[in-house]
């Protein structure tokens, strides 16, 4: 069995990435790269945080059962009174 690769999804291959790559390196500079590459790894992660935030919220406001009403033993004493 051969291991996930999550690039074989969309067909890409090692040459295709390294073009890719190099299209990238072109439009943004080598300058920019560090910064492009530390924005998408906060956006990554704050968008993980968000994630877990809302699971975890949802996890905890489970509903409940509806309270259910008041028992007819209230108006069993007048029953026993006999007038």
């Amino acid at each position: 069995m051969t291991p996930f690769n999550p690039l074989a999804v969309w067909g890409l291959g090692g040459g295709e990435l390294l073009v890719i790559l190099l299209i990238i390196l072109v439009l943004f500079g080598a300058k920019r790269l560090p910064e492009l590459a530390r924005s998408l790894g906060q956006a990554k992660k704050e968008f993980g945080k968000a994630t877990r935030e809302v699971s975890e919220e949802l996890n905890k406001t489970e509903p409940q059962p509806p309270a259910s009403p008041p028992s007819s033993s209230d108006h069993s004493d007048n029953s026993s009174k006999k007038t």
